[in-house]
């Protein structure tokens, strides 16, 4: 059985970024807190609670000298309540976060209404309505949106930086298809972060070459999902979060099985699930 491993997968820039400072700050101070999980992936952050940065969900469970605002950034109403509570920050907002917070706060300062293309449940998705003063709405599809926002003559359109680009690209059509007669300016602005496109993009190539994919991550990972649902219409796709989830009746007649991973997906992780599929591969 031939394993083939995705040419783009795993960790991206943002999450090996955010790591490699939030151990250098723990060697400083012995232990961290981090708002909110710094990646969604729950074997890296068991394996981050073992070097001493603890995850918390809210300000009231603060107790270590030093917090962190996650990969996923923050809004500035809580960066002004962290603020006001004296507390000592680091910041591993994803660079490319960062970025999609500075234009939706631009859009809305310009007088645009903004709308956002994401899941307004996700950790990023508040924190870019926070940025724009919460004059913005966030869906996945037009049917779905605030009818209101749509009603202004001017109307700035960005992404949650995991999502699918086509599917980004099918939301802003539909959208100006819906609304532009009834505006003067649209303004799309692209946040896509290009390291999870590059991920997507590797995943469908693999997925037309190979008779099951598994894709490796987090299940409350936004980007691990789009894999799964840009690989599923191409081939048989089983998406996974451990090794120990691996099937060998999966492996049934497959003689070419393609892996791919989230960007917030350990190597360790990507490897444990190879050993375990190698092993299943010699017992047949």
């Amino acid at each position: 059985m031939q394993i083939e491993k995705a040419p783009e997968l795993g960790l991206c820039f943002g999450v090996r970024r955010a790591m490699k400072l939030l151990k250098e700050e723990v060697r400083k101070h012995g232990e961290i807190e981090t708002l909110g999980p710094v990646a969604h992936n729950h074997q890296l952050i068991e394996d981050l609670a073992k070097t001493g940065i603890k995850m918390v969900n809210n300000l009231d469970e603060v107790r270590c000298k030093t917090l962190a605002i996650t990969t996923h950034g923050a809004s500035p109403n809580i960066l002004s309540s962290i603020k006001a509570r004296k507390i000592q920050t680091i910041d591993v907002t994803c660079p490319i976060v960062a970025k999609a917070q500075a234009a939706a706060k631009n859009l809305v300062e310009a007088g645009f209404s903004l709308v956002i293309f994401g899941d307004a449940r996700h950790s990023e998705v508040k924190g870019l309505l926070g940025w724009a003063n919460n004059k913005g709405t966030a869906a996945l599809n037009i049917e779905d949106l605030n009818t209101n926002i749509t009603r202004g003559l001017l109307l700035g359109i960005i992404s949650q930086t995991t999502q699918c680009q086509a599917n980004f690209r099918n939301f802003c059509s539909a959208l100006i298809t819906s609304s532009a007669s009834s505006l003067k300016e649209i303004r799309i602005i692209n946040t896509l972060c290009l390291e999870t496109q590059r991920r997507q993009e590797a995943a469908i190539k693999l997925a037309k070459n190979v008779e099951l994919m598994i894709v490796v991550g987090g299940y409350n990972s936004a980007n691990t999902k789009r894999l799964a649902e840009v690989c599923s219409p191409i081939t048989e796709t089983k998406f996974i979060e451990r090794a120990n989830e691996v099937n060998s009746s999966w492996l049934v007649n497959k003689n070419h099985i393609g892996i791919t991973a989230g960007a917030s997906t350990p190597d360790e992780t990507i490897d444990r699930v190879i050993s375990k599929l190698k092993l299943l591969s010699s017992s047949r």
